[in-house]
């Protein structure tokens, strides 16, 4: 086996931009460079791909759970790399396990689940996310409303030496049940503040964006819309403060939205799959918090239809942005590499073609419907 391999025969996107006609070279498993098929210098094994695009691995900031098993069940390293091999079999390299609204002692526990992944040198695991538990009891969505509290003291210091202890760490909160003073703490500490599940009005999300905050969990969803005379979370987004996550399946925004949203925001946001336990598996119910959930014809949802996560891959994600939204594939696909990769404190080489190893590149196929790492 070669270790000097030339890839052709498919589009290369570079995390920002799409190449045609182009080659990428592997130099012992690291990408060096793109250039020109024709200009492939001697010595390089030629690997002619069948069509599709070959890019960086996908960077997914919100993953609840996949391969039939949820993070919250079992905060810990096993169930970790159980859920990091199943998205890394539809594509994404890098991702943010994500806890969903739990008791102290289960936050507790997912972030020594991480820090431990971590250490070990987990592919994928690039950090943690908390949605929750300081969210409104207006927008709670699915989360449980007995497990909804306000920030205390512990809270704080646990959130604070967390960020200290990994290179990323995102916490979801309502601005109308933290003050502008924690966030600013917050942020100094190094956590990624993101505004979510809230229904305060735009002054109060400005006054949070302002304070610290730089990003909107699940835009449009869980939050205060845009009013003509209140803009709410949704406007104070839109208005240019901070980027946001979007949640790209045709169910939880209708492409309209979305189009209207990337108008005003072209490069404000990016895609995330706030995917569930079913993705990657073929299991048809689970449970949150003692709660049962239905996946039925693409939808997660609790007993009374409440949208409880959802069940997108990335490259279903990219395949609504190009099909049904209408956006081009170069900046499709650009929202699911190196636009959520930016957001992180520390991308660790997410989101990244040149210099990225082998097993952080993938091969996104012409249907747009499957993704897989790209082999030597």
């Amino acid at each position: 086996m070669t270790d000097r391999i030339a890839f052709t025969g498919a589009d290369i996107h570079d995390g920002h931009r799409l190449h045609h006609g182009a080659a990428l070279l592997v130099i012992a498993g690291r990408a060096t460079a793109l250039l020109a098929e024709a200009s492939i210098p001697e010595g390089f094994e030629v690997r002619r791909m069948e069509g599709g695009t070959i890019c960086p691995g996908f960077v997914d900031l919100q993953v609840n759970g996949g391969g039939g098993v949820m993070f919250n069940d079992r905060p810990d390293a096993e169930t970790l790399r159980v859920i990091a091999e199943a998205h890394r079999a539809l594509g994404t390299t890098a991702l943010l396990p994500t806890l969903i609204t739990d008791r102290a002692e289960a936050s507790a526990a997912a972030i020594e689940a991480v820090v431990q992944a971590i250490s070990q040198g987990m592919p994928g695991i690039v950090g943690l996310h908390l949605e929750g538990p300081h969210l409104s009891m207006a927008r709670k969505g699915a989360h449980d409303a007995d497990l909804v509290r306000p920030m205390g003291d512990a809270d704080m210091a646990m959130l604070e030496s967390a960020a200290a202890r990994l290179p990323n760490l995102m916490l979801t909160v309502a601005p109308e049940t933290v003050t502008p003073v924690q966030i600013a703490r917050l942020t100094a500490a190094g956590v990624i503040v993101s505004l979510g599940h809230s229904d305060a009005g735009y002054d109060v999300c400005r006054a949070a964006f302002a304070a610290g905050a730089c990003c909107t969990t699940h835009l449009f969803n869980a939050m205060s819309g845009l009013g003509h005379r209140e803009p709410g979370l949704v406007g104070a987004t839109l208005d240019g403060k901070g980027v946001a996550g979007l949640i790209a399946d045709a169910i939880h925004v209708h492409p309209a939205a979305i189009r209207a949203a990337l108008r005003a925001r072209p490069d404000g946001v990016f895609l995330v799959t706030d995917a569930m336990a079913p993705v990657g598996s073929d299991i048809t119910e689970f449970t949150l918090n003692g709660r049962r959930i239905l996946r039925r014809d693409g939808r997660l949802t609790l007993a009374d239809g409440t949208l409880a996560g959802a069940d997108l891959s990335m490259p279903r994600a990219i395949e609504v942005m190009r099909n049904e939204v209408g956006m081009d594939l170069e900046r499709a696909i650009a929202m699911a590499t190196a636009a959520p990769a930016r957001v992180l404190r520390a991308p660790l080489g997410a989101g990244r073609l040149i210099g990225a190893a082998l097993e952080r590149i993938v091969h996104l196929t012409a249907d747009l419907r499957r993704a897989s790492p790209l082999r030597p």
